[in-house]
């Protein structure tokens, strides 16, 4: 029998973040004056809304972030206009709330680096979108995520699904190519299944960065649903395929989406650090000892993350993580890393 295609699976919705649900568990920040940049949140209206306010509380929780990136999320596209373009509108939107945070002081640099959108199916012709997302973002501008996770089993991102293996498609390379000469990256994100698919994509463009989102997407639901060990060495080989192109970095971080399978958002009591450093182990050590401090990075995924964990919850896990690294290799992977690989000033 042949696997279901994405037009007739199941649509998951993940859950939304409940404050008091959360607000059930507090616990002392680890290291308050070690440096953080996250580098991968989302500003959107989804689920009341996760705007520059909302984004500040969690910022301010505790820890000592000194700079964010944003990942793009289909949120303020421009609602007229050429269709290609349109993507652009999300970038205008986030460089607004980054002068919006300068304006009132904050500390913080937020939105210090942007990853916006752009169609690389649009083969050359996505060159005026990658010049329109740099002129819009002032300055900020970092790189392209063009979202590929597709599975037969469900439907759960917020794009429709990709065509299969467009990866590998001539045309997106095409429009891949071009990413290098306007000197940006290009952030992954897809499921554990689809990782061959990046490292041919990344083999075959050595000189362009790229980040691979959420440590690859291993899932744990569906028919992956209690296989994690069997998933885990799966996902390890892959891992260490990937991690032998040298042009790839990873972010550590991703493992409260609905699609890693933990469900912590179904206990009574949120998880502390302490549970989700148990939890997370195999796999954030598995992709520090394949890549390198120097290219992991601890992300929060926020708000997204948050319908499992406080933001002062995650990053004390990412610490508990990090503990027995040396003092240079904790600066990698808390800070040093992102900065290098999104060129940030922080």
């Amino acid at each position: 029998m042949s696997a279901p295609t994405p037009s007739n699976v199941p649509v998951l919705q993940h859950p939304t973040p409940n404050a008091e649900w959360l607000a059930k568990l507090s616990e002392d920040i680890i290291d308050p004056g070690q440096p953080i940049i996250d580098p991968h949140h989302h500003l959107w209206d989804r689920n009341g809304g996760y705007f520059l306010d909302e984004l500040l509380v969690d910022l301010n929780s505790g820890h000592k972030i000194v700079s964010t990136v944003f990942l793009q999320c289909a949120y303020g596209y421009r609602i007229g206009g050429p269709e290609a373009l349109r993507p652009v509108g999300e970038t205008e939107f986030v460089a607004g709330i980054a002068d919006e945070a300068k304006r009132r002081g904050c500390t913080i640099k937020v939105c210090e680096g942007i990853v916006g959108h752009a169609d690389l199916m649009l083969g050359d012709d996505v060159v005026p979108v990658l010049e329109a997302h740099i002129a819009a973002a002032g300055g900020r501008f970092r790189g392209i995520r063009h979202l590929t996770a597709r599975s037969e089993f469900f439907m759960a991102s917020i794009a429709p699904p990709p065509p299969a293996r467009m990866m590998a498609d001539p045309i997106f390379h095409a429009g891949f190519a071009h990413l290098k000469k306007f000197g940006l990256s290009y952030d992954s994100w897809l499921y554990h299944t689809q990782i061959d698919e990046l490292t041919a994509l990344a083999q075959t463009f050595p000189d362009t960065p790229i980040i691979l989102n959420h440590v690859g997407g291993p899932l744990g639901i569906g028919p992956y649903a209690g296989k994690r060990d069997e998933v885990f060495t799966g996902w390890r080989e892959l891992m260490r395929r990937l991690a032998g192109c040298p042009n790839t970095s990873v972010k550590l971080g991703g493992l409260a989406m609905l699609t890693a399978g933990f469900g912590f958002h179904e206990r009574p009591m949120p998880p502390s650090s302490a549970e989700l450093e148990t939890a997370w182990r195999p796999i954030i050590d598995t992709c520090i000892e394949l890549f390198g401090p120097s290219r992991c990075m601890f992300e929060s995924n926020f708000p997204v993350d948050k319908a499992m964990c406080s933001y002062a919850v995650l990053w004390n896990a990412f610490k508990r993580l990090a503990q027995h690294h040396s003092p240079d290799d904790k600066a990698a992977l808390l800070h040093n890393t992102a900065s290098r690989v999104y060129q940030l000033s922080s």
